[in-house]
């Protein structure tokens, strides 16, 4: 059975980072943290969007990928070139390759990708999307990057929860500039 992972971006106090928005607020984001984000691609077959996410993040990948030159274009061409599947109701955008649109029922949909042969599924947001794969327990794998920042506002991944879910530490990495990896497994039930 194929793994589902998570990777995000979150404060300190656990909400969301969105990119950059002009307002001088800065990502910690250092050339160990993109090293990492490379090797975690490494097994992954498949990335899982939601709509909302997809419709910022498959372009902009494509555009890095588009530019060996680009300082990320290490971490672009691998998110460009791994297929991709996206929950949404409207059709797919034209211009993105290699990419696939369901609407099903998100835990059929999951369960039906999960049980395919392949390597691991990453997942990388957005905001409800996330939350309603954690309220279900699709994730198995989670790998949270915690900026030394506090926002006090935002969105969190873990809206709505019904019950808690306990985790399983695997891994705790400090890199240079005060990113935080946690790396959680949920145990098998």
């Amino acid at each position: 059975m194929r793994t589902l992972k998570l990777q995000m971006l979150i404060t300190l106090d656990g909400f969301g980072i969105e990119p950059p928005d002009g307002d001088g607020q800065a990502i910690v984001w250092d050339d160990e943290v993109e090293i990492f984000c490379v090797e975690n691609l490494k097994n992954v077959d498949r990335i899982v969007l939601g709509r909302k996410t997809a419709d910022d993040f498959i372009p902009y990948w494509m555009k890095v990928a588009e530019d060996p030159g680009h300082k990320e274009y290490p971490l672009g061409r691998p998110l460009t070139d791994i297929p991709k599947t996206v929950f949404s109701t409207r059709p797919p955008d034209k211009s993105w390759s290699n990419t696939t649109v369901v609407a099903g029922d998100i835990v059929t949909e999951i369960e039906q990708l999960k049980n395919e042969s392949g390597g691991d599924m990453i997942v990388y947001g957005g905001y409800s999307f996330v939350s309603a794969l954690i309220r279900n327990r699709l994730i198995d794998t989670y790998y949270l990057l915690v900026h030394p920042l506090m926002m006090g506002r935002g969105q969190r991944i873990q809206q709505d929860l019904q019950r808690y879910l306990k985790l399983d530490l695997q891994q705790c990495r400090a890199f240079p500039h005060g990113v935080v990896l946690l790396h959680y497994t949920q145990p098998k039930a």
